[in-house]
């Protein structure tokens, strides 16, 4: 199995926590992140991000040890078993200093680059960056969460966040931007951001969108975080209709599925 490189991808996620808000304590194992990432590698993923911080609301916070220890041996032991791109999700400067000196394809960072040596850290190396906004912090974000207009707000932020990483010396053509559905937004600022999607494209940077089994789905359908999969999968559709390239998901098959009609239908393969 090649890396992919088609323009629409799907990033599996693989939590190596005890308590994420949908599959806490599933992988936190090495032999089970191991057997997850395969299936997932198997279901047409073309990345896998291994998080060892849960970033749902009110999640405790890991210490820089412990979340190194839990995210590195995976990233290692996937790199010696599949050749597929490769994303950790971390905010701290250590952990993402660990993951470029072993040549992660990519740091997803919540925080945006904002937290003490993260710019350094992405900028000594050659990972792409994702840039997530975030309204808060994870233990607060979903308290009370305001804006003047979501879209603008939001845009005006990431817009700030690319002007940094270009003064750090990280070049635009790494770089990656999450409005970040459920960071911090109430379920109208999430369907606002959703439907005005095409705004962010006014930053010139590829998007990675993840909606997968969020409460915005939950509000909508009714549904328990573990029957969101067809409500995920319109979001996901939707997403990659107004211009997302990277689609970050727990349930990989149905996903890679939705996304081959979507190509199809944009590319006019079969028209």
């Amino acid at each position: 199995m090649t890396k992919a490189s088609h323009p629409l991808q799907v990033m599996g996620i693989l939590n190596v926590t005890p308590d994420s808000f949908s599959d806490g304590g599933q992988h936190h194992h090495i032999s089970a992140a191991i057997d997850r990432a395969a299936e997932m590698v198997e279901q047409g993923a073309a990345w896998i991000d291994i998080g060892g911080e849960s970033t749902r609301p009110g999640a405790p916070a890991v210490a820089e040890a412990q979340e190194i220890e839990r995210v590195i041996p995976v990233l290692e032991a996937l790199q010696a078993r599949f050749s597929i791109n490769l994303s950790v999700d971390t905010s701290k400067a250590a952990v993402m200093r660990e993951a470029v000196a072993r040549n992660v394809d990519m740091i997803n960072d919540v925080c945006a680059l904002q937290q003490e040596g993260a710019l350094q850290a992405v900028a000594n190396s050659s990972a792409k960056v994702c840039l997530m906004h975030m309204q808060g912090e994870p233990r607060t974000m979903q308290h009370d969460p305001r804006y003047d207009d979501v879209v603008c707000d939001v845009k005006a932020f990431l817009q700030k966040r690319l002007q940094a990483c270009t003064a750090a010396g990280i070049a635009n053509q790494r770089i990656w931007l999450d409005p970040g559905f459920g960071f911090g937004k109430s379920v109208r600022h999430n369907y606002q951001m959703l439907q005005r999607l095409q705004a962010f494209h006014e930053l010139n940077q590829p998007l990675l969108i993840g909606l997968s089994r969020k409460s915005m789905i939950g509000h909508v359908t009714g549904k328990d975080v573990d029957e969101r999969l067809s409500g995920s999968l319109a979001g996901a559709t939707i997403a990659a209709l107004k211009g997302a390239r990277i689609i970050r998901v727990h349930d990989v098959k149905e996903t890679v599925d939705a996304m081959r009609v979507v190509a199809a239908t944009l590319e006019g393969e079969y028209l």
